[in-house]
């Protein structure tokens, strides 16, 4: 397959050699006053925010004992853990609930999150700025624009989910003073959002991500401005763009070609540009490899049974009481589809097996070319799937209208259907016989049963304020009760507190305008 694999250079390293590509040189201050001079600097700018902050709190696997920054979230709900949590305690400060008591330790994990995302805005400021007085054509002008508003949109949206209010800035900052701002209403920043995606589907191309050369296109932005609704409760524009998306017959779910190794979710696991997906960071064996990832499958006496990486750490899995959320029909819960419970290497028929049913093999991150062979792993990372445009659609149509619709229960029924083996008619037919309420959680849940490693989980806690309580002992019985007293799937009980993370205390140091603190959490 042909790939273009966009480097992820600093703004300041856009005219470096090779030699200096991985020289941390911070100077994002300079891109406007020195690096936006001609569309070439601009579009290498640009092309760095592909790999950067937001992006790669998603995608990236750097480290063998702790995942991307995204698996922490997760963690907050209790069901998920690291299992090397002992030495990276920042994800046991998460599962058990005890961020509060230990600022200063999570102030450094925080750290990277907050300049990660202010240091792409900036980027993507300085190029919109310096767009207008740049030679270019009106159409690379508008497209540059487009990806430039996505990307700041996009790390604005983590901030906010994040942090709560936060500072916001259009402008460039061109010296230490600047940065020096108080903290906006979180209201004022989803405006910013939200008119930013707007503007990026506007501008963007009329292609799936795969057929524009894989860059950042209109139904990215859709399906971005999508998830900002939904986060919102803005229920009926999120189902006027999911049906954008839909209505433009550009995507398909992936389908079953088996129940075993060719089934859906295996093909979501090993193989790239498929039409399910709407977003995905890439990756290449020569180019940027996976890092840790496929190490991420088993636990750690997986060494035993494989020789391509020397640890293997499950950093983000689920316990038993999670996976309780299938039921006995479901594909995705059975072995080797997302998760696994053991593994027998073709190579020497050395076996892993899962220690516990707390601690089965995460079978989505599992690349059988790199742990077998290579030890180079080059699946990309979906970080948006048709199947969440479905599922979008089919709860915003019925929160916005009141009523369970055939059109919803259609798009429900579709995710469905490729996992229960059942017709979608016939999925139809029973989903819509259900109340609002009733079939809004049914959504909720499948959300859970189709996005468990792709951390879309405390997001939609946050959003619906509600903890999903699933049963210990019923095989797809799930309730939902409110978020806030809720006891998580660790025994810890949610306080108002954990809703946000606490501001850096390097941060507040540096800037004494962020104050107050979010609630809960040391201030100095």
């Amino acid at each position: 397959m042909n790939k273009i694999i966009i480097f992820a250079a600093c703004a300041c390293l856009v005219l470096a050699s090779c030699n200096d590509f991985l020289e941390e040189k911070p100077k994002s201050l300079l891109s406007s006053r020195d690096f936006n001079k001609t569309e070439d600097q601009i579009r290498s700018n640009i092309n760095g925010l592909y790999r950067r902050a937001a992006v790669t709190a998603h995608s990236s696997a750097g480290s063998a004992y702790i995942g991307s920054a995204m698996t922490l979230p997760g963690m907050l709900t209790g069901y998920f853990s690291n299992s090397y949590e002992g030495q990276e305690r920042v994800c046991a400060y998460a599962r058990t609930l005890t961020r509060q008591e230990q600022t200063n330790n999570v102030s450094g994990f925080v750290d990277g999150i907050w300049g990660g995302c202010y240091g792409v805005i900036n980027v993507a400021n300085g190029a919109l700025k310096s767009m207008s007085e740049v030679p270019m054509s009106d159409e690379a002008r508008k497209v540059l624009s487009g990806e430039a508003k996505f990307f700041r949109a996009f790390n604005y949206f983590m901030l906010v989910k994040w942090f709560g209010d936060v500072p916001m800035t259009t402008q460039p900052s061109k010296n230490v003073n600047d940065l020096e701002k108080p903290r906006t209403p979180v209201a004022d920043i989803y405006t910013l959002i939200e008119q930013d995606l707007t503007e990026a589907v506007a501008a963007l191309p009329d292609q799936t991500w795969q057929k524009n050369g894989h860059r950042i296109s209109k139904y990215v932005a859709l399906q971005a401005l999508t998830a900002v609704y939904m986060q919102q409760g803005k229920y009926q524009q999120a189902s006027e763009t999911a049906k954008q998306i839909i209505n433009s017959g550009k995507y398909s779910l992936t389908e079953n070609e088996d129940k075993g190794l060719k089934s859906a979710y295996n093909k979501l696991r090993t193989l790239d540009d498929l039409p399910e997906v709407l977003y995905a960071v890439e990756y290449d064996a020569d180019i940027s490899t996976t890092g840790w990832r496929p190490t991420y499958a088993f636990s750690s006496s997986a060494i035993n049974a494989f020789k391509s990486y020397n640890i293997f750490e499950r950093v983000y899995g689920p316990n038993a009481r999670y996976l309780n959320i299938y039921t006995a029909d479901d594909l995705r819960g059975q072995e080797q589809q997302f998760f696994a419970t053991k593994y027998k290497n073709p190579n020497n028929d050395s076996v892993w097996t899962a220690p516990s049913a707390d601690a089965r093999g995460c079978w989505y991150y599992f690349d059988e070319e790199a742990v077998l062979k290579t030890g180079r792993g080059t699946k990309d990372w979906n970080i948006y799937r048709y199947a969440e445009t479905l599922l979008d659609a089919a709860e915003s149509l019925v929160q916005s209208g009141g009523t369970v619709t055939p059109e919803a229960a259609g798009y429900l029924a579709m995710v469905q259907a490729r996992a229960l083996g059942k017709t979608q008619a016939a999925l139809t037919t029973e989903l819509s016989a259900l109340s609002k309420e009733a079939f809004i959680e049914a959504c909720w849940t499948e959300r859970l049963r189709e996005f468990p490693l792709e951390y879309k989980l405390w997001d939609d806690c946050l959003r619906t304020k509600k903890f999903p309580n699933i049963s210990a002992t019923e095989l797809g019985k799930v309730t939902y009760v409110d978020l806030v007293g809720a006891t998580n799937g660790s025994g810890a009980v949610i306080k108002a507190s954990d809703l946000l993370w606490p501001l850096s205390l390097n941060e507040m140091q540096r800037n004494p305008k962020l104050r107050p603190q979010n609630d809960g959490y040391a201030s100095k």
